[in-house]
Order: structure tokens, then sequence, then C-alpha cells
């Protein structure tokens, strides 16, 4: 287990290198762009050169990577061009308003599609299943933009009983998280129901659950002690798998309620040519990424017994 661990995290680190490498390449080898999107496009040539000599762009490539690199790891993002201040003083608080939001519609559409997946994959074929399986279609062919327009037209002008934005302008409000939870839910949930279903569907058909229920176990106690362990490994990959979703792809929810997180920022600074807060909105996102993937395999040993010792 420790050997599957190192080699997991190793792999990570890995990744994030080459990660690291492409996003180096993309942004900062030209660094006349990288002047000019600091400085701005009026600065006259001289003032450019200037400031890149003061920074240390006139070294070579693999020097200037190296020192990228290193204050990346420590934390150092460079300043933002939009806002003026250090990357991370904008950064680590809008993660965390995401974290908040992510958090609640994940916590909230885990539980409706992994209880009505299991209720659907128990009776493969029958009313709650082809209930269930055609609700999830619906909701998740539906685009995050559209549900936003449609709730706030629903909730907000029709029947006006929620606020239309989530800025949180006085402080922490619940309240106004309703809107956004309620879109990434509806789009969500749907993703871990099917999956949920058909994985549940299928071990129903084991041979080991037959076994079971002909030898007149109760049907509650098959279904709670010998499927759903198996049934959940597929679903739980589902879910580790929206966590990155979550992280940038909230980026329409965020800014169709105005809610100041890390999908609006990348968004913010993608519209201003902010390089390092584009930097570090892409490291962070891929750290997420493989993080999550290998939280995902190590859960895999504790659902699935025969992983843990293959």
């Amino acid at each position: 287990m420790l050997i599957f661990m190192v080699r997991r995290f190793g792999t990570m680190a890995l990744t994030m290198l080459v990660v690291s490498i492409l996003v180096f390449l993309l942004l900062e080898i030209n660094v006349e762009s990288v002047a000019t999107k600091v400085l701005g496009p009026y600065t006259s040539q001289e003032q450019r050169e200037l400031w890149l000599e003061r920074n240390g762009y006139t070294d070579p490539a693999i020097w200037r990577y190296l020192r990228w690199l290193g204050n990346f790891v420590v934390g150092d993002f460079g300043d933002s061009v939009r806002f003026k201040v250090p990357v991370s003083d904008v950064l680590w608080p809008r993660l965390a308003n995401t974290a908040i939001l992510g958090g609640i519609a994940l916590f909230i559409a885990s539980i409706i599609g992994l209880t009505l997946g299991v209720i659907a994959g128990m009776r493969e074929g029958g009313a709650r299943d082809r209930g269930v399986s055609v609700g999830a279609v619906l909701t998740t062919s539906v685009p995050e933009f559209a549900s936003a327009v449609f709730l706030s037209g629903l909730l907000v002008f029709t029947w006006p009983v929620l606020p239309g934005t989530s800025g949180m302008a006085d402080g922490f409000d619940l309240v106004q998280l309703v809107l956004p939870v309620m879109v990434l839910v509806i789009y969500d949930w749907g993703y871990v129901a099917r999956m949920t279903r058909a994985s549940m569907a299928e071990v129903m058909m084991t041979h080991y659950i037959r076994t079971a229920v002909l030898k007149g176990l109760p049907y509650g106690q098959v279904i709670r002690k010998h499927a759903l362990r198996n049934a959940l490994i597929a679903p739980f990959t589902v879910i580790m798998l929206q966590i990155n979703w979550l992280l940038s792809g909230v980026i329409v929810v965020e800014v169709a309620f105005a809610y100041k997180g890390f999908g609006s920022l990348l968004y913010e600074a993608s519209l201003n040519s902010d390089i390092y807060l584009i930097e570090a909105c892409a490291m962070v996102a891929v750290f997420v990424a493989v993080m999550t993937q290998t939280l995902a395999d190590i859960g895999y040993t504790y659902l699935n017994p025969r992983i843990r010792f293959s």
C-alpha cells in the first residue's frame, strides 16, 4: 500500500512538472509579450526593455523557468496586473469561495444522485428506473446558463423569493447561494445518478447477489451489506471528477450570479490578459485535478479489496 501511494504521488509530481513546463512555454517564453501584458500596449520599447532587464527576463530561458518554478512552489505567483496586489492575496480567498459553493453543490448532488441511482438500479427496467433515467438525461442536457436564466426568471422576477445576484456585498449570506447551488445541482446530479444506476444494475445481476437473495436473506440487508460497496466504485470516480469540473466549470454560474469565486477570477484574468493570475489559476486547477485523481486511486483500494492486493 505504501509503495502504491508513493508511486501515485510520484506520478502526480511528474504531471505537475510537465504542466508547469507547458504553461511556462505558452505564457513566459515570449518576453516581449510578457512585458506588453504587464506594462500595457502603449508603453515604449525602451520602457519594456528596462522592465525586462530589471525583472530578470534577459536571463537564459532555463534559469527563468527554474526561478519561476521555485517561486510557484513557495507560493509567490507575482503581482496581478488587474488588481495591483500580489496574486496570492486574490487567489486564495476566491478559491475558498468556490470551495464553499462547489462543496455544497457536490454534497447535495451526490446525495440525490446516489440515492436515485441505487433506487433505479435495484429494479432495472422498472418504472422507477425509467423515471430516474429520463430525469437525469433531461437535466444534464440543459446547460448551466439556460437553467440560470430560467431559475432567475422564475424565482427572482416572477416570484421574487430569492436574490438575483450572489455578490456577498454585505458579508456571507447563505440565501445568496441558493440559486447558484440549484443550477449546479440540477446539472450535476444526473451524471452521478446514471453512473450509480448502471453500476448498481450490474452488481444486482452478479451470482453472489442472486445467491444471497435465494438463500432468503432480507432484501434490504443484501443491498446494504453486499451490493452497495461494489456498486459505489464507479460513482466514486464520477464524484471525484466533478471536483475538477466544479473548480473551473463554474465560470458560467459564477459570472451569471456575480459570485466572487475562482471561476469568475479566471474569467476576469482572461479578459484583462493578467498573465501572472492566469498562470496561477492554471497551475492550481491542474494541481486539484491530479490530486483528486490520486485520491480517487487510493480510495479504490478501500472500496475494492481486490485492487488493494493486486
